[in-house]
């Protein structure tokens, strides 16, 4: 069953979504259902969104770093002697 349904948008937006659905051949009502018909719809990302994406991918695969045997304090206590002794 089909429903109407307002929107409040900048009018500069609406024309935007107007040309991007004619590009496509469609109405710009059918565009809509088309991105929220999915049952899982994807939200568009970034190109920083899908880059952080990969990266934190990469770092799952990396071995993790083996720590330190002395505490951040103790290695801040050492380089200040050696630094002002």
């Amino acid at each position: 069953m089909k429903t109407k349904l307002t929107l409040t948008v900048e009018k500069e937006i609406v024309e935007k979504a107007k040309l991007k659905a004619a590009s496509r051949g469609i109405s710009l009502s059918k565009m809509f259902e088309e991105i929220f018909e999915k049952e899982n719809p994807e939200v568009e990302k970034t190109p920083e969104q899908l880059a952080a994406a990969r990266f934190l991918e990469r770092l799952k695969r990396e071995a993790p770093i083996k720590a330190f045997e002395k505490s951040d304090k103790e290695l801040i206590r050492e380089h200040r002697n050696k630094k002002y002794a």
